[in-house]
């Protein structure tokens, strides 16, 4: 393959078929797309080699030295290049060779709930002042604690998805092409009626199609928050906050917001006697997961799970123990 024009043609026919199969193509686009600049930037000319793939594995914008973090950005080429072996037979395909094995799953930050108030304290106080800027990320670190959205699934929110009369957000296509309704607690809808009248106030965004979370500066004003601009300001946050992480990953992340969503949700259930069990699968639907088997998933791989874990397993055994006596 010589030229990007062909790969990036190629790439939009891939991404093309798996949207019409009915799969989420956001992810592999964004990581596809920045593969295709990178061959055009090295100037590589035939078949697509495992070195170029793998060079572009380890040029992440958060320049990671962790194998298992190329190995992630590797995976997701993968697909394409199989696919891609039917026009073009001497593509290769890379494997777990090349960086190593990676773990199923990794074990998620937890948030503390003063990291997450100070979380917040930190984004309302972003400049600058006065202007929407510290609102606008105070409200979206709020939604994504409260209601363990995906930050894809916050920023593609339009004025029409959110429901302040009833307090209910409608999720459109999200991960695996799924929709969903999600119902808000009353404070959170306080916090979102607040966002949003202080936002028009301002006159941004009011048309119902219009995004609900907007850009507050430059050309940017007025325009739906992008994910990088997210992300941007959140590792400010983050290593202004200094955090103790007490994940597997790198660093702790905004999905952590979700994964302790769902934790404590759990943890709550369990001390007002929850049949788990029973719950689990409203919780499942709740946040949007594809099988009821990712949520029991945080039963063996969090370790505040594996506490409670254990203790139900302990007040088992005695109950057993007494009624065997």
């Amino acid at each position: 393959m010589s030229a990007r024009t062909c790969l990036q043609s190629r790439i939009e026919l891939y991404l093309a078929e798996r949207t019409r199969l009915g799969y989420g193509a956001d992810n592999d686009a964004w990581a596809l797309h920045s593969f295709a600049r990178r061959v055009q930037a090295v100037g590589h000319r035939g078949p697509l080699t495992v070195e170029v793939m793998a060079e572009w594995a380890r040029c992440d914008s958060q320049h990671s030295a962790d194998p298992h973090t190329w190995a992630r950005r590797l995976k997701k080429l993968r697909m394409f290049m199989r696919w891609l072996q039917q026009f073009e037979p001497r593509t290769e395909v890379p494997d777990n060779t090349i960086f190593g094995s990676l773990p199923e799953r990794q074990t998620p930050h937890i948030f503390s709930e003063q990291e997450v108030v100070d979380l917040l304290a930190a984004a309302r106080r972003l400049g600058p002042a006065p202007g929407l800027r510290g609102i606008v990320y105070e409200t979206l670190f709020g939604l994504l604690a409260s209601t363990g959205l995906r930050i894809g699934e916050a920023l593609a929110l339009r004025n029409s998805d959110v429901d302040l009369k009833t307090g209910m957000l409608s999720i459109h296509q999200a991960k695996f092409g799924k929709s969903r309704q999600v119902p808000m607690h009353p404070s959170t809808l306080d916090a979102l009626r607040r966002y949003r009248w202080m936002r028009d106030l301002c006159a941004e965004q009011s048309e119902p199609d219009g995004a609900f979370f907007t850009g507050t500066r430059g050309q940017r004003r007025g325009l739906p928050l992008g994910d990088r601009q997210v992300h941007r300001v959140f590792g400010e946050l983050r290593k202004q906050l200094d955090w103790h992480n007490r994940g597997t990953h790198q660093t702790t992340r905004i999905h952590d917001l979700r994964h302790t969503f769902i934790v404590r949700r759990i943890v709550q259930w369990q001390a007002q006697g929850v049949d788990i069990d029973q719950a689990m699968l409203s919780l499942s639907t709740y946040v949007g997961h594809a099988k009821v088997s990712n949520t029991y998933w945080y039963m063996s791989a969090v370790p505040q799970m594996m506490e409670l874990a254990a203790n139900r397993f302990e007040s088992f055994t005695s109950k057993a123990q007494v009624h065997d006596e």
